[in-house]
């Protein structure tokens, strides 16, 4: 079993719960693509840009993109270092579907690009 194999793939709401409970939602994408809408209290940290050292020990980590493959690969990584992670399945296209809030940083209401 790789450590590929054993990243829990979840639901959007289940991503919101553990979120509520103080998870971080890491949104692996590029700027641009938050720019036009990400999920309200998460942190940008493009895959290119992924730094395990800045992310808190402790916390449950989950990661999103915009479909869920980039964030399975940052999630895979991440787990490698000994972090709590999962991958939001589906990504913010599935977080949106679902009805789930997708903002811009100034509030306003987002789209997933």
């Amino acid at each position: 079993m790789t450590i590929s194999d054993r990243v829990v793939q979840i639901a959007p709401a289940r991503a919101a719960a553990l979120a509520a409970e103080g998870a971080v939602l890491l949104d692996v994408r590029e700027p641009e693509e938050w720019a036009a809408g990400h999920i309200p209290g998460a942190t940008l940290m493009p895959l290119g840009s992924l730094e395990p050292a800045g992310l808190p020990i402790g916390r449950v980590v989950v990661a999103v993109c915009r479909s869920g493959n980039r964030s399975n690969r940052a999630a895979t990584a991440l787990a490698g270092t000994g972090l709590d992670v999962c991958n939001l399945a589906g990504g913010m296209k599935a977080w949106a579907a679902d009805g789930r809030p997708v903002t811009r940083d100034d509030g306003t209401s987002g789209t997933v690009a």
